[in-house]
């Protein structure tokens, strides 16, 4: 089994970096100034434990890797950036090939269901850190980070198992799941907060904005009758396995949304956190002001080229209490 790494970011690059080091094989798919440093330097990844370069093969495009059936396409871009890599991959891979969504949100898998049958969800919970090209890197150690994976819409097999057994040994904890979507929308209430985080900085995520978002998007899972894991179950599961260090004189600075700012990519991924909840309070009649001016703000942040923590949380919720009027 090759596991293709789709979107060698923070989250993708850390676990091919890790399959790679665990004797899997291992091929990623990178763009720009990454791929580049890549392809000349190999892949850094820097963690507790030491830094190290790993000659892994990487491809601009899927294409120039003459994927085959018995290969495991891993999605770890943005979810923004979902439909145009499904558009490619499709081109050119078997539609039976295992696609795992190692993504925020809830939608990329029913995307990815309309190309290819074998559909994962993977619910991710892995700090780590992309700012610089070339480099990843992990922020828990011994264990790097928590990857339970399912069959899309729901159940386990045999390929389910297999994924969850490599990862397993390769310093993750991994436990197949037949209800995989619940912990992603447990997860996606955990997300709410990214965009608090992008804007304030890291304790904005204990503000009274973020409280308000969360409480939005329990009304429209009410109202939606989504099913999600309870908060005991998710800090059962966490437990103590993530043990958070700095990275040599680093510290992590924020999450993904935190880190789409830092680079200053132009994009972020609020449209499918934030808006996931106004979507469902549009289709199910609840007002969801709050994810609303929050999706707004974070997108013309990242379009304005804003760096993390250039607003206070005061005025974030003004801002988002202007929006919601206007």
């Amino acid at each position: 089994m090759r596991f293709v790494i789709y979107g060698a970011g923070g989250i993708g690059g850390v676990i091919g970096a890790r399959l790679f080091e665990h004797g899997h094989e291992v091929a990623l798919i990178a763009r720009g100034a990454h791929r580049r440093a890549i392809e000349a330097n190999g892949l850094r990844i820097v963690s507790f434990d030491g830094a190290k370069t790993l000659p892994i093969p990487v491809a601009e495009h899927p294409s120039a890797l003459d994927l085959i059936a018995d290969d495991v396409v891993l999605l770890a871009m943005k979810g923004q950036d979902t439909p145009a890599a499904l558009d490619a991959l499709s081109s050119c891979a078997p539609a039976e090939i295992a696609v795992v969504c190692a993504q925020n949100g809830v939608v990329n898998e029913r995307t990815a269901l309309r190309f290819f049958a074998n559909v994962y969800g993977m619910c991710v919970m892995c700090p780590t850190g992309h700012l610089e090209p070339g480099v990843v890197e992990a922020y828990s150690s011994p264990i790097t980070g928590l990857l339970d994976v399912g069959r899309y819409p729901d159940g386990v097999d045999a390929q389910a198992r297999t994924i969850a057994a490599a990862l397993e040994a390769s310093t993750f904890r991994s436990e197949p799941r037949d209800d995989i979507m619940r912990w992603k929308y447990q997860k996606l209430l955990m997300n709410l907060g990214n965009a608090v985080e992008a804007a304030c900085g890291p304790d904005g995520r204990g503000s009274d904005v973020a409280r308000l978002a969360l409480r939005e998007a329990l009304s429209c899972f009410e109202a939606a009758g989504v099913e999600f894991v309870s908060r005991e179950e998710d800090r059962a599961r966490r437990g103590d396995l993530l043990q958070m260090h700095d990275v040599g004189d680093r510290r992590r600075g924020g999450g993904s949304s935190w880190q789409s700012l830092a680079r200053g990519t132009g994009t972020i991924e609020t449209d499918y956190l934030n808006g996931e909840i106004v979507l469902l309070g549009r289709l199910h009649g609840v007002p969801t002001p709050v994810n609303a001016g929050l999706q707004r703000v974070a997108r013309e942040l990242a379009s304005a080229g804003a760096p993390p923590g250039s607003m206070t949380a005061d005025e974030l919720l003004t801002f988002v209490g202007a929006a919601s009027t206007s």
